[in-house]
C-alpha cells in the first residue's frame, strides 16, 4: 500500500538512526514502534505487500507520523516500552495476534518467585510491565537472576512443609543459583531483602540495590574476605553497566522536564521530554514560526509554561540548553547541566532538535528545487519549447531623454538569478531612441561572442 503524498513527505524526513516512531489518527496515538533504522522500518509498512489484515487496517488509519531519535537499539526498546505503558495505543494490542504483552510477576507467596507471564491474574502477586518485547523483559530478568539467588521451583514452601522436610534441593542449589529455601537453608529475612531490592530495580530505581552491594563489598573487604568482596563488586558492576547503557532509564534521575531549542532565521524547533521516576514517558517535537527578533530563551520560556500545563507536569526540576531567566514556578529549579546523567539526557533532547532543524533546511531546499523545475516546465509548455529552459537570458533597453542608449542582460540558470552572468552594454551604432536597432545590436554582439567562444547558448 503506497503512502499518501503527505505521509511520504513525513517518511522522507525520518533519519537512518535508531529511535521510536508513533502513528497518529485524528484522535491521537494509535501505534508505537521501535526501529534500528527509523526510515527503513516505517517505509516497510507502505512497501510490503504481505501484511496481515490488522496491519493493513493500521496503515489505512495513519494520518501523521512522529519520531524520537535515541542513541542505541536498547534505548529504543526501553522508550518504546515506556510510551506504550503511558499511552496504551490500541493497535499495539491488536497487532499481537491475540497475545497480550509479557509481564514479570513477583509472586505472592513465601519465598516469592519472579516469573515471566502473559496471563495477568488478580491476586497472584505484583506485576511489572507490560514490556513491549520479550527481549526487553529478558534483559531485566537476566540481570536480576545474576544478582540474586531466587528460587525457580513451584513448591509450596510453607513453614510447615519446609519443617517437615518435604522437599530436596535441586541442581539450581548445587550450581549456586539458589540458596535452598526448600530445605530451610535460606533465611527468609535475607530473601525478603532481595525481593525489596528487586522491586526497586523493576521500578527503575537502582539506588537501594547499589547501596546494598556496596556496603556488603566494603564489609567483606574489611573482614579480609576478598573473594566475597570481589563477588559483590561484580554485582555492583553489573548494575553500573546496566544503568550506563541507557539514557532512557536512569536511577539517578527522578521527575524532570527537559527542553531544548534550536532556531534559524524563520523558525524555532523545540523538543520536550517528560521524565518520571527516571524514565522518559513522553516526548514531543514542535516547530514555531518566529515573529519577532526574539532570543531562543525568550521563545522557550512561555512554551515551557504551556507544555507543563498541557501535560500536567509537576516536576521540580527543568533542564534547558539555553538560559531562560526566571519563570513563575515557585520551588522549581532550572538548570543547564554540563556533566552527568542530566547532561546526557539534555544531549539526547538536543540531538532530536538539531535533526529537526537540519531536516527542515533540507526540505526547504528540496521544495525550492521542485518549484524551480515546475516553473521551467510551465514556461516550456506555455512557449512550446522543445527542451527545458534551464538557461534563460533577458534583455532590456533604456536611454536618457532620447540620448545615450544603453542595454542590460539578466541571466537565469535553473530558474535562479545568475548574477555573475549579468551584462551591461553601451550601444555603439544607434543614435536616438530606437529600441529595435538597439536590441538588434546588443543581441547580435552577445551571441556572436558566445558562438566565437564556443560557449553554450540559452534555451530561451
Amino acid at each position: 500500500m503506497a503512502a499518501k503524498p503527505e505521509l511520504q513527505e513525513q517518511i522522507n524526513r525520518l533519519p537512518h538512526q535508531p529511535g521510536v516512531y508513533r502513528y497518529f489518527d485524528d484522535e491521537g496515538i494509535i501505534y508505537v514502534g521501535k526501529a534500528v533504522d527509523l526510515r527503513k522500518r516505517v517505509s516497510s509498512y507502505f512497501t510490503k505487500q504481505d501484511h496481515n489484515k490488522k496491519t493493513q487496517q493500521l496503515v489505512k488509519n495513519i494520518q501523521r507520523i512522529e519520531f524520537t531519535i535515541v542513541n542505541s537499539e536498547s534505548d529504543a526498546f526501553l522508550l518504546e516500552n515506556n510510551l506504550i505503558k503511558q499511552h496504551q495505543p490500541k493497535y499495539n494490542i491488536l497487532l499481537k495476534d491475540g497475545k497480550t504483552y509479557p509481564y514479570l510477576l513477583l509472586t505472592k507467596e513465601r519465598f516469592p518467585r519472579l516469573i515471566p507471564t502473559r496471563n495477568k491474574q488478580p491476586g497472584d502477586g505484583q506485576y511489572f510491565g507490560p514490556y513491549a518485547h520479550q527481549g526487553a523483559l529478558n534483559v531485566l530478568l537476566e540481570l536480576i537472576r545474576a544478582l540474586y539467588p531466587l528460587r525457580t521451583c513451584n513448591y509450596n514452601l510453607s513453614a510447615e512443609n519446609v519443617a517437615a522436610g518435604k522437599f530436596k534441593v535441586c541442581l539450581e542449589y548445587h550450581i549456586g543459583n539458589c540458596k535452598g529455601p526448600c530445605e530451610g537453608k535460606e533465611d527468609e529475612a535475607t530473601y525478603n531483602q532481595y525481593i525489596q531490592q528487586i522491586r526497586q530495580i523493576l521500578g527503575g530505581d537502582l539506588r537501594l540495590p547499589k547501596q546494598y552491594f556496596r556496603e556488603r563489598m566494603t564489609a567483606a573487604a574489611q573482614e579480609m574476605q576478598y573473594e566475597l568482596a570481589h563477588q559483590f563488586k561484580q554485582k555492583l558492576d553489573k548494575l553500573d553497566d546496566f544503568q550506563a547503557k541507557s539514557t532512557i532509564v536512569s536511577a539517578t534521575l527522578t521527575n524532570i522536564d527537559v527542553f531544548s531549542i534550536a532556531s534559524n532565521e524563520k523558525a524555532a524547533f523545540v523538543n520536550y521530554f517528560k521524565v518520571m521516576n527516571g524514565s522518559i514517558i513522553l516526548t514531543q517535537n514542535l516547530e514555531l514560526t518566529k515573529k519577532l527578533d526574539e532570543s531562543d530563551g525568550e521563545i522557550l520560556a512561555p512554551l515551557i509554561m504551556q507544555l507543563r500545563q498541557e501535560y500536567e507536569s509537576e516536576a521540580k526540576e527543568i533542564l534547558t540548553n539555553v538560559p531562560i531567566g526566571d519563570l513563575p514556578l515557585p520551588g522549581v529549579a532550572i538548570a543547564q547541566p554540563q556533566i552527568g546523567d542530566k547532561r546526557k539526557l539534555l544531549e539526547l533532547s538536543i540531538k532530536n532538535v538539531l535533526y529537526l532543524r537540519k531536516e527542515k533546511k533540507s526540505m526547504n531546499e528540496k521544495s525550492k528545487d521542485v518549484n524551480e523545475v515546475r516553473i521551467m516546465e510551465q514556461i516550456k509548455k506555455d512557449l512550446r519549447l522543445t527542451e527545458l529552459p534551464k538557461h534563460i537570458e533577458c534583455f532590456d533597453n533604456s536611454n536618457f531623454q532620447g540620448d545615450n542608449p544603453v542595454s542590460a542582460m539578466v541571466c537565469f540558470r535553473n530558474a535562479k538569478p545568475s548574477k555573475k552572468d549579468y551584462r551591461h552594454y553601451h550601444v555603439k551604432t544607434v543614435v536616438g531612441p530606437n529600441d529595435f536597432d538597439t536590441m538588434y545590436e546588443v543581441v547580435t554582439r552577445r551571441y556572436r561572442r558566445l558562438t566565437e567562444e564556443g560557449a553554450s547558448l540559452p534555451q530561451l
